[in-house]
């Protein structure tokens, strides 16, 4: 999926969108847990890192939104997750931490709830 085809479906219906949003949450948990795995280029690294930073930023903006359905509380705390998860990538990519088992286990949170 790409990003593009994913800021494409924003509009559909909630369950639809939320749908998506699952999918490419998924995604990215999996890239995730390759990394954990060990046994990784340089390359693989920073785009697993670089694809969870843009699916996050994606979600922000949507959330950011005053379109956006979501109860306004709730909209601040995704967002303050989302900021959270793009500063632990960085870290991460800039080999200032090398544990990816938070940043997974909130993706799989996030994504779970999804429903």
């Amino acid at each position: 999926m790409t990003f593009e085809a994913y800021e494409a479906v924003v509009e559909d219906s909630g369950q639809e969108a939320r749908g998506r949003e699952r999918q490419a949450l998924s995604l990215g948990i999996d890239r995730l847990e390759r990394l954990q795995k060990g046994a990784f280029s340089m390359e693989e690294l920073v785009k697993s890192l670089l694809y969870i930073r843009r699916l996050w930023a994606i979600f922000i903006e949507d959330l950011s939104h005053p379109d956006n359905g979501l109860p306004e509380q709730l909209r601040a705390d995704i967002i303050s997750i989302g900021l959270w998860v793009i500063k632990e990538a960085d870290r991460l990519r800039e080999e200032k931490s090398n544990d990816v088992t938070q940043l997974i286990e909130i993706n799989r949170m996030i994504r779970d709830s999804l429903q």
